[in-house]
């Protein structure tokens, strides 16, 4: 009877209905059984990049769901920069050389 009461009346029970609800939901929590981990938003940014190249749009979806959609942007921005960085000192070129011949535009 008391369990019904529980689960019928979950603002009388507060900790009980965030377990359940956190169980549910798959967090990670001890209940839960499978741990997920968190993660950053770097990560995100290499999965989202690596999934746009090779136009993987289930990859590109799960990679975006791991962050927010600031957070993502913000991680590609980084990784578009050292990217640049990266091929600019490979190439003895200035970023900005590097940068608009990636996207096709003409030299300064």
């Amino acid at each position: 009877m008391f369990s019904r009461l529980r689960t019928s009346l979950p603002f009388a029970f507060p900790s009980r209905a965030r377990k359940r609800a956190a169980e549910a939901a798959g967090d990670g929590s001890p209940g839960d059984g499978a741990r997920r981990r968190q993660h950053n938003i770097f990560e995100a940014a290499a999965a989202y990049v690596a999934a746009c190249s090779e136009d993987d749009e289930d990859a590109m979806d799960e990679a975006a769901g791991w962050v927010s959609p600031e957070a993502l942007s913000f991680g590609v921005g980084e990784l578009a920069c050292r990217a640049v960085i990266a091929l600019a000192r490979e190439r003895d070129e200035s970023p900005q050389t590097v940068a608009r011949g990636l996207l096709g535009l003409p030299t300064v």
